[in-house]
């Protein structure tokens, strides 16, 4: 089998197409913490949650940019990084 830029974009090592996998660890704190950062609204709390939420979600894209499975999943963890950074910016 050629190894052509759509294999390369959307395969990963054993020749499967992955676009989408299993939650890891950050991504779950992610959206748990993302969830009850929207319960609890105010104080330091949600402080709190929304440190750990950017945090976990940075960790998420730094992981998907560097060890991701394809160049899809590395590409979706560089927009996001981007994105996170952007909004934190302005």
């Amino acid at each position: 089998m050629e190894n052509t830029l759509i294999d390369k974009t959307f395969r990963d090592s054993d020749g499967n197409i992955v676009i989408a996998q299993m939650p890891n660890l950050p991504l779950i704190v992610w959206v748990v913490t993302s969830l009850l950062a929207l319960v609890f609204t105010n104080g330091q709390i949600n402080t709190v949650l929304e440190v750990v939420a950017n945090g976990s979600l940075f960790t998420w894209a730094w992981m998907e940019l560097f060890q991701g499975v394809n160049y899809f999943r590395r590409t979706l963890g560089f927009v996001v990084l981007i994105a996170l950074i952007a909004s934190k910016v302005m």
